[in-house]
C-alpha cells in the first residue's frame, strides 16, 4: 500500500479540478483507515455486501464519501442508495428510473454518473451514444437523481492513443450534455483520462496495491 509521501506525490500530479477516487474494493477496512489519514475522503466499492462492514467499522470517520462504482443489480438499488452518496455506474433507462422511484421513497438525492460506452465490448455495460440522446428528455425529467456526469470504461485491449480518443470522445459526449463530471481512467491510464478532461479518476492498485482474493471485513 502507499505510504503518505506516495500519496502526496500522486496527488500533487493532479491538476485543479481533479478529484481523486480511492478505489478500495477487495481491501481491508484499515487500509481504508489509514488512507484517509493522509487526507482521502472519496472510496469507491463494488459490492454492497462488502461496503456494509467497512462502512459499520468506520462509522467515526464520517467525513467519508461512498462511491458505488460496480455493475448495479436491480435487487440491490435500495441499498446502494441508502449506502452510498455517488453512484458511477447506471447503465440504462430501466434502472435510473428504478433508481428515481426509490429514491422518492427514501428521500434521498443520489449523485448519479450514467456509464456510456463508445465501442463494443461485451464485458461491460453502458448507455450506447444514440440511445442515451434519444432517452434524454426522460432521464433529466426523473426526480429525486442528481445527474453530474458520465463515467467510461475502455476495453481492456485498446491501446493509449485508442484510449485516449474514448476519453476525450467522453469529455467532448459530456460537454454537449451540459454535464461537468466525468469519472474515467484507472490505475493504468488516469494520466491519459486527465489529458482528456476527466474530473473523476477512480484508483485502486496503485493506492492499495495488489488486491487480496478474500478479505475479512
Amino acid at each position: 500500500m502507499t505510504d503518505a509521501n506516495e500519496f502526496k506525490i500522486i496527488k500533487d500530479l493532479l491538476p485543479l479540478g481533479v478529484n481523486l477516487l480511492a478505489v478500495s474494493k477487495g481491501h481491508h477496512h484499515e487500509s481504508i483507515r489509514k488512507l484517509s489519514s493522509y487526507g482521502q475522503l472519496d472510496f469507491g466499492e463494488s459490492r454492497l455486501q462488502e461496503a456494509i462492514p467497512k462502512k459499520i467499522d468506520l462509522n467515526d470517520l464520517t467525513q467519508l464519501r461512498w462511491h458505488f462504482v460496480g455493475s448495479l443489480q436491480k435487487n440491490k438499488v435500495r441499498g446502494v442508495i441508502k449506502e452510498f452518496d455517488f453512484i458511477h455506474s447506471v447503465d440504462s433507462l430501466s434502472l435510473l428510473e428504478r433508481i428515481s422511484r426509490i429514491s422518492q421513497e427514501e428521500q434521498k438525492t443520489p449523485n448519479i454518473f450514467l456509464q456510456i460506452k463508445f465501442r463494443d465490448d461485451p464485458n461491460k455495460g453502458g448507455f450506447l451514444q444514440q440511445d442515451l440522446l434519444k432517452s434524454w428528455s426522460k432521464i433529466i425529467s426523473l426526480k429525486n437523481i442528481n445527474l453530474i456526469g458520465l463515467m467510461t470504461i475502455p476495453p481492456i485491449a485498446l491501446n493509449s492513443y485508442q484510449r485516449k480518443d474514448l476519453f476525450c470522445k467522453c469529455r467532448k459526449f459530456a460537454n454537449h450534455l451540459g454535464l461537468k463530471e466525468c469519472s474515467m481512467g484507472m490505475s493504468n491510464d488516469w494520466q491519459e483520462a486527465i489529458e482528456c478532461g476527466a474530473t473523476w479518476i477512480r484508483l485502486g492498485s496503485l493506492l492499495f496495491g495488489k488486491r487480496q482474493s478474500q478479505i475479512n471485513c
